[in-house]
């Protein structure tokens, strides 16, 4: 007997142990019985592609930076002339102000296009003609232009860079417009919005300058 009722106790205990195991396992598992563990993310959660962090580009984007690269790099070369030969320290104050705007939106641009896997323009005209004679380009001095400029000196040359400079600013204006109504890609479109701020306050400031010489 007494060993029956040993029996007994010990089956007991092990349906016990069975049933707190199966409960610990339960509370594991989700409704449907697939396990969760706590650090697992939610299976919804998807990581956002990296090319999705930087927007969308289309061709009026690309276009716009390998136009606009030459045409800032033209408009240095304008200014840095101005270091030797301006007469005036407005007009070489100018002058610097332009350079050190525009090298850094040279350089953005030229990421740009590095990351898309585009054509960097080389040099001042880029993938045009070397006397600027470039389609879609508005306000590009022509090589004969540029050498005309180099060549002046003191008054003469005040007149002529801020005559010309008024001219390619209208003209990076206009570009940026374009890329504003046709553009895609926000920083290029933001880009835009601050060459036409910016030059056109230069322009303001440009005329003024050639009112008072």
């Amino acid at each position: 007997m007494n060993a029956t009722r040993t029996a007994r106790r010990r089956l007991a205990a092990t349906a016990a142990a069975a049933a707190v195991t199966a409960g610990l396992v339960l509370a594991g598992c989700d409704s449907d019985g697939t396990s969760t563990p706590a650090s697992t993310p939610p299976a919804t959660f998807t990581q956002a592609p990296a090319t999705a962090q930087d927007g969308a580009h289309n061709q009026a984007d690309v276009t716009f930076a390998q136009q606009m690269i030459p045409h800032h790099r033209q408009a240095i070369a304008m200014s840095q002339m101005a270091k030797t030969h301006a007469a005036t320290r407005d007009v070489k104050a100018l002058a610097d102000q332009i350079e050190k705007a525009q090298e850094p939106e040279i350089r953005t641009m030229t990421g740009w296009l590095t990351a898309w896997g585009e054509e960097v323009p080389r040099g001042m005209y880029g993938m045009h003609d070397d006397m600027g004679q470039t389609s879609g380009m508005p306000g590009m001095m022509s090589g004969r232009q540029m050498m005309d400029l180099d060549h002046g000196s003191g008054r003469a040359f005040d007149t002529m860079f801020l005559t010309m400079m008024i001219e390619h600013h209208e003209g990076a204006i206009t570009m940026a417009k374009t890329e504003k109504q046709n553009g895609a890609y926000t920083p290029a479109k933001n880009l835009a919005d601050q060459i036409i701020e910016t030059q056109t306050a230069e322009i303001a400031h440009m005329r003024e300058m050639l009112h008072g010489s």
